[in-house]
C-alpha cells in the first residue's frame, strides 16, 4: 500500500487564514489542519490525533509543515517529536526552510538536525519574549492606572460577543464533537469555569 505524504497546517485561531501554508498542497497525499495554539503538543491536538493514528497504522510517508513553529513552540516539544518520527524513519520536511529530518537513504540529516534545533531554541525564545512583554505591558498599565484590563464592576458582557472570540469558537466546535471539559481546556488553554459559561450559553441561544 502507498504511504501518505501529508502536509500538515496549523493556526492558532479560527479568524486566521492558513491559505499561504497550503500554496503546495496539490503535492500531497492529505492535509491535516489545525486551529489551535502551538504551545499545545503537537500530538495532543486534534488534528495531531489524527496523524498520530495514521502513523500508529504505518500508512504516512512524509509529513511537511510550511514553518517549524508550525511543529510547535517548545524546545523539547518540538525535539520530542522529530526524535519520534526519526525513530520510525518517517522523514519530516519544513517548506519555508527547506530542511529534511532523514536524507534520501534514510540516514538522519545532521546538518538539518543542527539547523532544527537553533531554530526550534528562536521559537521559543520568542514566545517568551511575547510573555514576557504582554506580562509587562499589563504591569505598566496597572501602574498608569488604566482601566480597560477587564469589564468594569457590575457590568455584563453582551453573550453573542462572548461566544464570538476565536477561542470560545473554537471551544464551542469542540463541544459540539463531544470532547469532554477537561479536553477543550487542555486544547485551547480556557479555564473550565469559562467553558462551563460557554455550555450555558449555548443552552439559552
Amino acid at each position: 500500500m502507498k504511504k501518505l505524504n501529508i502536509l500538515y497546517v496549523r493556526v492558532s485561531s479560527f479568524d486566521q487564514n492558513p491559505e499561504r501554508q497550503r500554496v503546495q498542497e496539490s503535492k500531497y497525499d492529505k492535509v491535516i489542519e489545525d486551529r489551535v495554539s502551538g504551545a499545545v503538543a503537537l500530538f495532543e491536538r486534534e488534528g495531531g490525533k489524527e496523524l498520530l493514528k495514521l502513523i500508529q497504522l504505518d500508512l504516512v510517508g512524509s509529513v511537511s509543515f510550511w514553518q517549524i513553529d508550525r511543529c510547535g513552540r517548545d524546545l523539547k516539544g518540538i525535539v520530542d517529536f522529530l526524535h519520534f518520527m526519526v525513530e520510525r524513519k518517517i522523514p519530516v520536511h519544513f517548506i519555508e526552510q527547506g530542511l529534511s529530518t532523514l536524507n534520501q537513504d534514510g540516514t538522519e540529516n545532521p546538518i538539518s538536525k543542527m539547523c532544527i534545533a537553533m531554530m526550534s531554541v528562536i521559537s521559543e525564545m520568542n514566545r517568551n519574549l511575547i510573555k514576557n512583554s504582554q506580562r509587562e505591558g499589563i504591569e505598566l498599565a496597572k501602574l498608569k492606572g488604566n482601566v480597560f484590563l477587564g469589564r468594569k464592576p457590575n457590568t455584563k458582557e453582551d453573550p453573542l460577543k462572548f461566544l464570538s472570540k476565536s477561542k470560545n469558537k473554537h471551544a464551542m466546535e469542540l463541544l459540539k464533537k463531544n470532547y469532554k471539559s477537561v479536553e477543550i481546556s487542555k486544547i485551547t488553554g480556557l479555564h473550565i469555569n469559562t467553558i462551563t459559561k460557554i455550555k450555558k450559553l449555548i443552552l439559552a441561544i
